[in-house]
């Protein structure tokens, strides 16, 4: 059994709370609710709106990667041993403070964009808690929470600026939740050892691993599908295809790949890649948006 005690020091303790948060799915999480401000309203908002929507993203995210890892400890201890808490690097009573300051942070720049935002903030927050803490084990079920808080990124980037009627906006969430959906399905699969302790529902335990990824890999085929709606009906030029075709044959290929893989450390690197070609998918998509935004201003007189 590992030795719990944290490990002393400055310099591994700021180590061990940047590996807990996991800073480039926050800072990923930020960016979501921005381009979900910009696409519905059709323009760049203030800087204070932006910066505000940045830190409900990262701070509501981190909130939840934190107390994931506390209410994962024992499971940890056979899935990922060498995480912050498990491995002794951080105590639980460090891990707590961090989740109350990062919640507190979170609702506190969500109230200042208003009350619709404070709200759906809040709704999010509690959602991946009650994730967290009871409905990991229930399977689908928990997978659906965990890619309806991801989705709500995008909209409360809307609800912050006050426009919900873009589809793009829509279709930007539809994406997540399909992708996030796919993806948790797939880590249960990888999880499996570690799933058992805690008797969890999970589609690879119930079903087998192998429906497991072939349900994951047909919500990734139905990301793509989604993907070309917006051109399909005249949303974006079809000029941008040439953009986003290749990045929906990188995520399909990378699907493939993980249906095919042979045991979790090699799932786990395949989803890892699927994660990395979605976030550059999504940057790309943003970009075609922002640029269909920019040709339809100046062709306004």
């Amino acid at each position: 059994m590992s030795d719990n005690r944290p490990t002393t020091g400055i310099a591994a303790r700021a180590r061990a709370a940047h590996d807990l948060i996991k800073p480039e799915l926050p800072v990923a999480a930020g960016a979501c609710v921005v381009v979900g401000e910009v696409i519905a309203s059709g323009s760049m908002p203030g800087s204070s709106i932006l910066i505000l929507g940045f830190l409900v993203g990262f701070f509501i995210s981190a909130t939840a990667m934190i107390s994931n890892d506390y209410f994962d400890l024992e499971v940890d201890r056979i899935n990922h041993p060498t995480r912050p808490l498990p491995s002794g690097r951080i105590s639980a009573k460090e891990v707590m403070i961090l989740a109350l300051l990062f919640s507190v942070a979170g609702l506190i720049a969500a109230g200042l964009l208003g009350t619709l935002p404070m709200l759906l903030a809040l709704a999010m927050w509690a959602v991946s808690n009650l994730y967290n803490w009871r409905y990991k084990e229930t399977g689908l079920l928990g997978n659906m929470m965990v890619a309806f808080c991801l989705s709500q990124l995008f909209i409360l980037g809307g609800v912050a600026v006050g426009r919900l009627d873009n589809p793009l906006l829509w279709t930007f969430a539809a994406l997540i939740f399909v992708f996030d959906l796919g993806e948790e399905i797939a880590g249960g699969a990888m999880d499996m050892e570690g799933d058992r302790k805690r008797s969890s529902r999970s589609i690879a335990l119930l079903y087998g691993r192998r429906n497991a990824l072939l349900l994951s890999g047909l919500l990734f085929s139905l990301f793509v599908l989604i993907s070309l709606i917006p051109f399909l009906m005249g949303w974006l030029g079809s000029a941008l295809l040439f953009i986003i075709v290749p990045m929906d044959l990188v995520i399909l290929y990378f699907a493939s790949r993980l249906m095919a893989s042979r045991g979790p450390e090699e799932g786990r690197m395949r989803i890892r890649q699927l994660y990395l070609s979605t976030m550059v998918f999504i940057i790309g998509l943003t970009a075609a948006c922002i640029v269909q935004l920019m040709i339809t201003a100046r062709s306004v007189p």
